[in-house]
């Protein structure tokens, strides 16, 4: 029997032939994504609120911040949740300590920008311990940028 006429052969090539157009073929993969352009770095600093609010990720350069127990987050990497249409969209830009002590992403859980903040003196225990984690999970996630204060007169 000829060599050629050996089905183990005919395998054998076509085999050899599908690894070869595999290893040599160009591949398929898509471009590289486009960096996002670098925001300028912040400098700690104190927010009002009504400075804070500045921050919800509709300005220009899309930063969003976000206070938590006093303390002000940059949570713009987590922009799927902090942006404008995310599920914490309502917290950007505000004092969201009272909703997350409260587990309650309702905007009645955030005081007016022109008001006093929040001193949260009405928590239950376990609200205040809600809060705490809320806290401990921001600071270990995200870049601490500053404090919050009380509006300017």
């Amino acid at each position: 029997m000829s060599q050629l006429a050996n089905p183990v052969n005919w395998i054998l090539a076509a085999v050899l032939g599908y690894i070869s157009y595999s290893y040599f073929a160009p591949s398929a993969t898509p471009p590289p994504p486009t960096p996002r352009p670098k925001l300028p770095t912040l400098v700690f600093r104190e927010y009002t609120p009504k400075e804070l609010s500045e921050f919800d990720g509709r300005t220009p350069d899309a930063r969003i911040l976000m206070a938590v127990n006093g303390k002000v987050f940059d949570v713009t990497r987590g922009k799927q949740f902090y942006g404008p249409d995310g599920p914490y969209g309502n917290f950007a830009g505000r004092d969201a300590s009272r909703g997350l002590a409260m587990n309650s992403f309702d905007k009645s859980m955030l005081a007016p920008l022109d008001g006093p903040i929040d001193k949260l003196e009405d928590l239950k225990e376990d609200e205040r311990s809600s809060l705490e984690d809320w806290e401990v999970l921001f600071d270990g996630k995200y870049q601490l940028v500053g404090k919050l204060i009380e509006n300017k007169d």
